[in-house]
């Protein structure tokens, strides 16, 4: 084991700070890696506060990861020490269930080791996540992140940018495709960045006309402000798919009536309570409604390669460690456009 600066929740009702954690030393089929940059997701909110009601304390949250290789393994083939790689969500899995044999590991039968939260196999200790200077990881669950990329922007495509890309693939999103993004947060600025890169007609649904231009900007080819009845009423039965990235209680109905024939609504945020789903929109129409998680190894560096390719990353501030537990306040604001990144340089610094 080595020593390694973090900042941590160390209560539900306390604030984040400092704190020495301890990694495994690699095993031969280990990566190490110095943390360059972690993205702030509201999953961290929820860990650190213990929403979910299963935190251990401490806990060091963060699973939007981009650093360098500092140590490999004797076994590891894919990576060298000065790589600039990538760890999203998960750093293991059972690696042999069905699932995880097709390349879908975040629905791993037995269940994946999250990267913060979890089990780690190799200790048996608590899994530590991005909110520390290095990480040790599994190679397999590592990922190859583009020089061509602004690291601090890239760091939440480890998350946010696999969320929504992973249901745009699956259900085959392209040119000649109506698609809406409902919410434009967060995830939604993903998805309507990729859906408009996979070549569809992207429709922005937004309850606030101050986003409008804004989704403009990013890619959305129109932009409906939800709360305007002849605005939605304007595009009933028309489009091929609907990503869903609203967290916040809401009228799903409203967008199933918007879905062609055989088409589907795809829920990717998660509303506190349950949703309640109307019979009919369904079935006059052969209409599905779907959910879908993050994506697997495989599919998230193909969602990362792509973004090299065609120069996509999401919208950032880059802010000091010390500042991660007003980030948290803001962002339960909504007050970032869109995504918060920590610079990992400034742990360790001195408060001013």
């Amino acid at each position: 084991m080595f020593r390694c600066e973090a900042y941590a929740a160390p209560a539900a009702d306390k604030p984040l700070g400092p704190l020495t954690i301890e990694r495994r030393d690699p095993t031969p089929e280990d990566v190490v890696i110095d943390i360059l940059y972690c993205g702030v997701c509201h999953s961290d909110l929820h860990m650190a506060r213990n929403e979910w009601h299963f935190t251990t304390y401490p806990v060091v949250v963060g699973h939007e990861i981009v650093g360098r290789v500092s140590q490999v393994g004797s076994d590891v083939t894919k990576f060298k020490v000065g790589d600039l790689v990538g760890v999203g969500c998960m750093v293991d899995s059972c690696r042999t269930c069905p699932n995880c044999r097709e390349g879908l590991e975040q629905y791993c039968d037995v269940g994946n080791i999250q990267t913060y939260g979890g089990i780690e196999p190799q200790t048996g200790k608590p899994t530590a996540g991005g909110y520390s200077k290095s990480i040790t990881v599994y190679e397999g669950f590592v990922l190859k992140v583009s020089e061509k990329l602004d690291l601090a922007a890239t760091a939440p495509l480890l998350c946010a940018g696999i969320t929504t890309w992973s249901p745009l693939r699956h259900w085959r999103v392209g040119p000649g495709m109506k698609v809406g993004i409902v919410g434009l947060g967060g995830l939604g600025h993903m998805g309507v960045k990729f859906a408009r890169a996979l070549g569809a007609h992207v429709v922005l649904f937004t309850t606030s006309p101050s986003k409008v231009e804004d989704g403009k900007r990013l890619g959305a080819h129109e932009v409906v402000i939800s709360k305007n009845e002849a605005e939605m009423t304007a595009h009933a039965q028309s489009f091929d798919f609907i990503l869903d990235c609203v967290s916040a209680d809401h009228d799903i109905n409203a967008y199933l009536n918007l879905l062609k024939r055989d088409a589907t609504l795809c829920l990717v945020g998660a509303p506190e309570n349950p949703q309640a789903i109307a019979a009919f929109p369904l079935l006059m129409k052969r209409r599905r409604f779907a959910g879908s998680g993050i994506g697997g190894i495989a599919e998230t560096q193909e969602m990362l390669d792509f973004c090299a390719e065609h120069g996509i990353t999401s919208d950032v501030e880059v802010i000091d460690i010390k500042d991660i537990n007003t980030a948290y306040e803001r962002m339960l604001k909504q007050d970032v456009r869109y995504r918060f990144t920590i610079d990992m340089s400034t742990l360790g610094e001195p408060a001013l």
